[in-house]
């Protein structure tokens, strides 16, 4: 969940700075002279920007997430905790056919781990305090094979090249929407005015929002395959154990950040349109998965 939303977070930003700046400046030559839109020159400068703006999300996701979470990289193991840590990633990261990813710790009540980076062999894994109080030492590696499994199935890569994509079209059809105000309903006939500017930066905020959807199902989906990977990686037991120990945690309303909340990590099924936005799918959704394919 705090993978997925550091990077979104990074790359909105990245992508409305970028179009400010642009818009700014007046890159981008897809305006024709008789005033009409070049669509064609339109969608290259729109894929370009747009794989840019998911690409530099990217390569500083490891960073963003160290400094936005406040990860205590172990380089050295002090206690043996952190050795047990260590050693756990390094024995799954073998297993999975990865190279050693960093390890870490950061403070938070609430039980939780992440792993980003922008290639399998330079990753980053990390495990909240929380997690450690609360689980197991099978849980807790399980939970590590879970985002080792992530970082073995390249999520990261594949989300931000789903997202470049997703970029492009917030993109393009922003500025159709920008040219249909500044030329229909302001009636401007000469360049583009202020609401140009004005209205493709509102579309872009608006449909980005609404695009995170198409990432929040694809999310959904990488879940499932990274809970396979931590019950192949450790064992199916621990990993159902695991998932439901979360949905203990997270079922007490006091457990319940609104961070959390908001991407649906809670154990209802039930669909609502708040679940659309949902980076991971309904924990019991996810038990039931794993102890259907152990009944197989």
């Amino acid at each position: 969940m705090l993978r997925i939303a550091l990077f979104l977070l990074t790359n909105l930003a990245v992508i409305v700075v970028a179009s400010i700046t642009l818009n700014l400046l007046g890159v981008g030559h897809y305006l024709e002279a008789n005033g009409n839109l070049n669509l064609n020159s339109l969608l290259i400068f729109c894929l370009v920007f747009g794989m840019a703006g998911s690409m530099v999300s990217l390569l500083l996701s490891k960073w963003m997430a160290k400094r936005a979470m406040r990860v205590q990289i172990i380089e050295q193991p002090r206690t043996q905790e952190e050795k047990w840590i260590y050693d756990t990633v390094a024995r799954l990261a073998k297993k999975a056919g990865i190279g050693m990813p960093e390890v870490g710790i950061f403070h938070s009540p609430q039980s939780n781990a992440f792993a980003t980076g922008w290639n399998k062999n330079n990753a980053l894994v990390a495990v909240s305090t929380g997690l450690l109080q609360r689980m197991g030492r099978d849980e807790v590696e399980a939970v590590i094979g879970h985002e080792i499994g992530h970082v073995a199935n390249g999520d990261m890569v594949t989300l931000a090249l789903i997202q470049g994509v997703v970029n492009a079209f917030v993109m393009f059809f922003a500025r159709i929407i920008g040219h249909f105000v500044d030329r229909v309903l302001l009636k401007n006939e000469r360049g583009y005015g202020i609401g140009y500017y004005v209205a493709t930066i509102a579309a872009e905020i608006v449909l980005a929002i609404l695009a995170s959807v198409v990432v929040a199902w694809f999310s959904r989906r990488r879940e499932f395959r990274a809970d396979q990977a931590g019950a192949h990686l450790v064992s199916p037991a621990a990993m159902i154990s695991a998932l439901a120990s979360l949905k203990a945690e997270y079922e007490q309303p006091s457990e319940m950040t609104g961070e959390l909340v908001a991407f649906g990590i809670r154990g209802e099924g039930k669909m609502n349109f708040a679940a659309l936005f949902a980076s991971h799918p309904p924990l019991d959704q996810r038990i039931a998965a794993l102890q259907q394919q152990q009944s197989y």
